[in-house]
């Protein structure tokens, strides 16, 4: 994805989850569209199985954070999320339901936006222990800007007993 001339870059933290399909090939084809969309993946973490969240009944994700360097705006970035999650067959019917494909914008540099359909960083990031346990591996330190804690405080203090597996090799 070129970048316009008098871009300024900014460091964003996405979560990647999928739980229909073949999930691992869900995660591979969102990153590759993201490298198109939106972005250099600069660093990623392990992939993690997880337990569903919000809705037990479904089939257990596959989930990873990604750290990507973009020019785009929030809204930009939100956009282009919304495009690849098509791309991949997402379908929004039921809140917290099954889904091929789930981006989520953690945080966005350490701007705090509240907008209509845009909040950054994630509201409930720092309750889901499925997000913190790839955060703590990519960003310990990473202060939370509205909470002014880091990472690893809020996966010390996170109530989220479900289970989160973190797998040594990459899926295939």
């Amino acid at each position: 994805m070129p970048a316009r001339p008098d871009a300024k870059y900014i460091n964003v933290y996405l979560a990647l989850g999928s739980n229909v399909g073949d999930r691992a090939a869900n995660l591979r084809q969102a990153q590759e569209l993201i490298q198109r969309y939106i972005g250099k993946i600069a660093r990623l973490s392990h992939v993690y199985e997880t337990e569903p969240w919000g809705n037990p009944k479904q089939e257990p994700f596959l989930n990873r954070v990604i750290m990507v360097n973009t020019t785009l705006s929030p809204r930009e970035l939100l956009e282009a999320i919304n495009k690849i999650e098509r791309e991949l067959g997402r379908q929004r019917q039921e809140k917290w339901g099954p889904r091929t494909i789930d981006i989520d914008i953690l945080f966005y540099g350490r701007r705090i936006i509240r907008d209509k359909g845009l909040e950054i960083p994630h509201p409930e990031l720092h309750k889901r222990a499925f997000v913190l346990a790839p955060m703590l591996e990519l960003a310990p330190d990473l202060q939370h800007p509205i909470l002014k804690k880091p990472i690893d405080q809020l996966y010390m203090e996170c109530t989220d007993m479900s289970e989160v597996v973190m797998l040594e090799e990459e899926p295939r």
